[in-house]
């Protein structure tokens, strides 16, 4: 497993931008695919973002699509989710998580979480 630690989080009105970012350590991180996910209030944790470990290949949510962008740095071990255009039913808190298989579309699929970070947009 890989430690990782999110930031990035806070206050922001609907429109606005921020840029999550998640530290890993522990093993190696270019070993990982890595994903974000959401959980607002009483709902479900969802997958919003995922990237392979190359960084060739990525996965959307409906939701985020053409707002959201998922990018690694393998020289730095670091994931990042820039969120443009945020809305707020963004409003959630988010968690960066790593798998060690190819499939990266299923929470099950990952076994690494981070503490998740605050996302709140105001209207």
């Amino acid at each position: 497993q890989v430690q990782l630690v999110e930031s990035g989080g806070g206050l922001v009105q609907a429109g606005g931008s921020l840029r999550l970012s998640c530290a890993a350590s522990g093993r190696t991180f270019k070993n990982y695919a890595m994903g974000w996910f959401r959980q607002a209030p009483g709902k479900e944790r969802e997958l919003v973002a995922a990237i392979n470990w190359s960084g060739d290949s990525r996965y959307y949510a409906d939701s985020v699509k053409g707002r959201f962008t998922i990018s690694r740095d393998n020289t730095e071990n670091t994931v990042y989710l820039q969120m443009n255009s945020l809305k707020p039913e963004d409003t959630a808190v988010y968690y960066c998580a790593a798998t060690p298989t190819a499939y990266y579309y299923t929470a099950a699929e990952y076994n690494s979480w981070g503490q998740g970070t605050q996302v709140t947009v105001s209207a």
